[in-house]
């Protein structure tokens, strides 16, 4: 059996380990345009349990991912000058770069070919193989060249967002949100080494406009972006990588695979960032791929039906709540109306998984504290 693998991404170099680990018989290519040091972007997020579901058939790439993760407990909240701490809110991070070579690591030790600045521009300079995966992202060169057969349709929410890092770490995941005179801005900033930290901009389209960050180059809009979160950076500095304005694309395709092509992660379907399950989905679903492969004894056909019946409906549950999340995001500038307690409960349920009873369970502190602002001020 020939594999060949588009993008060299988490989700392409878990696939690239898990099916050559299950088929030792089996030539599995992995084709990436970039060189093994370049990646776009800085830390990636999980919440505390997301990698849990490694551990059964996969403890030791588990182990080697968490021994390489900043952990917290709890989040951080800042608006209205005020800031609140959220408890019960586990999350862990790591490096984008980190995460890519133990993967790569795991690939090569399994007996994987990994091809770097590889540009593929066309399917047919990888089609001689028996299963072609388009693990190549959004941009998704296998699913534009199937697009009618995999049945894809997008459209993109109104916020635009620009990944930064900063040269500081935060004590955790912090959430800042920030009205100035020319409009509002959120960051979504983390450490994912002890000396680094992402630091995600995040402005509604109004912002966007009336500051023009359409015609700022990448270094004036760090600038800018310094200037504005200046209190919360403490003398740090912002660092750019590809940090483009972009707008988050809702990447839905009615089938998963059209003949011998299949996708995963983010070629599939996105999952908003505000949510911590992009990368999760991914390698979840290259492990799922990975395990039809095996129990269809290489019947590519029935693995790729089997690879979608039993993991949609898991996928579809999360995606949901991602948008719903995505969709307080695109309105964070009218909830800001809110008092700051107000506010952060409403940030809080934003995904429609948590209820206030669920809320006393996972938060206590502060769930405790929020229902004693609200009896005061219900009595003030």
């Amino acid at each position: 059996m020939k594999i060949n693998i588009l993008g060299g991404g988490p989700a392409g170099l878990y696939a690239a380990y898990l099916l050559k680990r299950s088929r030792p018989d089996a030539l599995v290519n992995v084709y990436e345009q970039n060189d093994a040091d370049t990646t776009f972007g800085f830390g990636v997020v999980f919440s505390d349990q997301a990698l849990e579901f490694l551990r059964a058939n996969d403890a030791e790439t588990l182990d080697a991912i968490t021994r390489g993760l900043e952990t917290w407990r709890d989040i951080e909240l800042r608006v209205h000058g005020e800031s609140i701490r959220i408890d019960g809110v586990g999350f862990t991070a790591i490096a984008r770069l980190k995460l890519l070579e133990i993967l790569r690591d795991k690939a090569l030790s399994a007996g994987a070919v990994l091809h770097h600045k590889k540009m593929v521009k066309n399917i047919n300079e990888i089609d001689d193989a028996d299963l072609i995966i388009g693990a190549d992202g959004v941009n998704s060169l296998v699913r534009r060249t199937f697009e009618r057969e995999f049945g894809f349709s997008t459209e993109l929410f109104e916020n635009h967002f620009a990944w930064f890092g900063a040269d500081r770490p935060f004590d955790r995941l912090t959430q800042t949100f920030k009205a100035t005179p020319q409009g509002f801005f959120n960051a979504h900033h983390y450490r994912y080494s002890p000396s680094m930290s992402t630091f995600l901009v995040e402005v509604d389209a109004p912002t966007f406009e009336r500051i023009g960050f359409a015609d700022r180059s990448e270094e004036d809009s760090k600038r800018y972006c310094e200037d504005v979160f200046a209190d919360e950076l403490q003398g740090a500095s912002l660092v750019i990588n590809k940090s483009h304005w972009r707008r988050f694309p809702i990447i839905n395709n009615a089938r998963w695979s059209a003949g011998k092509y299949v996708l995963v992660g983010d070629a599939l379907r996105t999952a908003h960032f505000s949510i911590g399950s992009g990368t999760r989905l991914a390698l979840e679903d290259v492990q799922a791929l990975a395990a039809a492969v095996v129990e269809s004894s290489g019947d590519i056909p029935r693995a790729l039906e089997s690879y979608e019946e039993k993991r949609r409906p898991g996928v579809e549950k999360i995606v949901a709540a991602a948008n719903q999340s995505a969709w307080w995001y695109d309105h964070f500038a009218e909830h800001m109306k809110l008092p700051a307690w107000e506010f952060a409960k409403s940030y809080i349920s934003r995904s429609g998984r948590v209820d206030i009873e669920r809320l006393r369970i996972n938060s206590p502190v502060f769930s405790s504290q929020y229902e004693a602002w609200r009896a005061q001020n219900e009595h003030a």
